[in-house]
């Protein structure tokens, strides 16, 4: 299964986010990309399992396995200020489609940190592989591989 990036943007390791709860990979193994725009689209192709009420974060489920998209850190303070959610709880995405859209500028005005984290919270019994890719990423870049 193939896991492509939600933004454009910078490609950084999980273990390089600025939070431990994401860095010390306690939800889960990922990848983070630090966003050039505020558009966030689907990873993949599946159905959405929750979205938080802040818009700052969203579940997706694809064949057992369970991703969290979390955007920003300590962004749920925001309390839904610069984040507008496109979908729905139990709506099918399809990869590329628009999730959310944030104002990056207006996050980082605010004081925050925009990394966009996508988390693999149950693999399912599957392993979860990064591909080599570093660097710049558009969205659609193929950036984690559940096999």
């Amino acid at each position: 299964m193939n896991i492509y990036s939600p933004v454009k943007g910078s490609l950084k390791a999980i273990e390089e986010v600025n939070d431990e709860v994401f860095s010390l990979k306690m939800m889960g193994d990922g990848i983070a990309v630090v966003p050039e725009d505020g558009r966030v689209v689907a990873p993949i192709t599946g159905k959405v399992t929750a979205v938080f009420p802040t818009g700052h974060a969203v579940g997706l489920e694809v064949e057992g396995v369970e991703l969290l998209l979390h955007l920003g850190l300590d962004t749920v303070e925001l309390n839904g200020k610069f984040f507008t959610s496109h979908v729905t709880q139990g709506q099918t995405v399809h990869a590329g489609e628009l999730l959310i859209e944030m104002d990056v500028a207006g996050i980082k005005r605010a004081g925050y940190e925009t990394d966009a984290i996508l988390v693999v919270t149950n693999p399912a019994g599957k392993q979860v592989e990064k591909p080599a890719v570093t660097g710049e990423v558009d969205v659609e870049d193929l950036i984690l591989t559940i096999k």
